[in-house]
């Protein structure tokens, strides 16, 4: 399976800024070690024609040429640099080749992504270019498909993403997310499912399963984009929901069920996730990717049972 990562590319935050960035080179660092037959790929870079599809051209230009101000980098959570745009076209790319590669391989990973609070004109919540958005349209573009499905697990509701994306009836738009927590105006995906606080393993797999039933009956998708966010988990201090490691293993696993036995293919980023302990996020995300690597063999598999089927037709 092949993972595309872009960790080294590392922003200038000042001392005791709460985005924990060395999340990721530790979860490539752990997903090296762990995860059987994973092929590491540096991310790619988005260019502006691929940003322009889902983000307009006076917020591409005014990023990249450093003219945020003040109040637009308070939005973003991060002081402009070089370092901060370079990541985040590294972010987007990424998820574009986790699409491109997930139409051949049945799924791809990326080991950041997931920044679904960026609108067309601004950024916010630490997403500079939505990836979801840029990358469903660049396939779409592309003529390599014509319907997606984003499911979008963080437990932050992906506003930026449903802004973008709102009236475009080839693209679905599905978010469960904390219903009390940010962003604290929501915007309308094509299926919302807002959560307690405190809401635990049980209740938020009832509310999956029939989310996806839900999906399933509006929406034939040619391929899946999979935000797992970190941040339901009982040990993430901005989430305040209670999900066990067991319960995020169920919730992974009903996803990639749910691609296989459709023979959707899925692309997977990260999202969110801020653990009292990085360790847990870090391990949360990587329980994810250990999962998406065994989804792969199994859709290998399917490949290799078909392929056979149709021959001894």
């Amino acid at each position: 399976m092949l993972a595309y990562y872009a960790d080294h590319f590392v922003l200038p935050l000042p001392p005791g800024h709460r985005f924990p960035m060395r999340k990721y080179s530790m979860l490539r660092d752990a997903v090296m070690r762990d995860v059987p037959g994973l092929h590491l790929h540096e991310a790619p870079r988005a260019g502006d024609d691929a940003l322009r599809l889902a983000h307009t051209e006076a917020y591409i230009r005014t990023v990249s040429s450093g003219l945020l101000d003040a109040a637009r980098q308070r939005e973003i959570g991060f002081p402009w640099s070089a370092e901060m745009v370079e990541r985040s076209r590294r972010s987007a790319g990424a998820t574009i080749a986790a699409c491109r590669t997930a139409l051949e391989h049945g799924i791809a990973v990326n080991l950041a992504g997931g920044t679904h609070h960026a609108y067309a004109d601004k950024g916010g919540g630490f997403c500079v270019f939505n990836d979801a958005a840029v990358a469903a349209r660049v396939l779409q573009r592309d003529g390599r498909v014509s319907r997606v499905a984003v499911i979008d697990l963080d437990v932050h509701q992906g506003n930026g993403t449903a802004s973008i994306l709102t009236g475009d009836d080839t693209i679905f738009t599905l978010s469960l997310h904390g219903e009390k927590n940010y962003p604290f105006r929501k915007e309308a995906s094509d299926l919302d499912v807002g959560l307690p606080d405190g809401c635990d393993d049980a209740t938020y797999l009832d509310a999956l399963a029939r989310a996806l039933d839900t999906l399933d009956a509006r929406f034939a998708p040619d391929l899946l984009i999979y935000l797992a966010g970190a941040d339901p988990h009982e040990g993430d201090r901005l989430g305040r929901l209670r999900l066990t490691m067991a319960g995020l293993a169920q919730r992974d696993t009903m996803v990639f069920d749910f691609a296989l036995s459709r023979r959707l293919p899925i692309a997977v980023a990260m999202a969110g996730g801020y653990g009292n302990e990085i360790e847990n996020t870090v391990a949360v995300h990587a329980q994810t990717v250990m999962l998406a690597a065994r989804f792969h063999e199994r859709y290998r598999l399917l490949q290799i049972s078909a392929v056979a089927d149709a021959s001894a037709s």
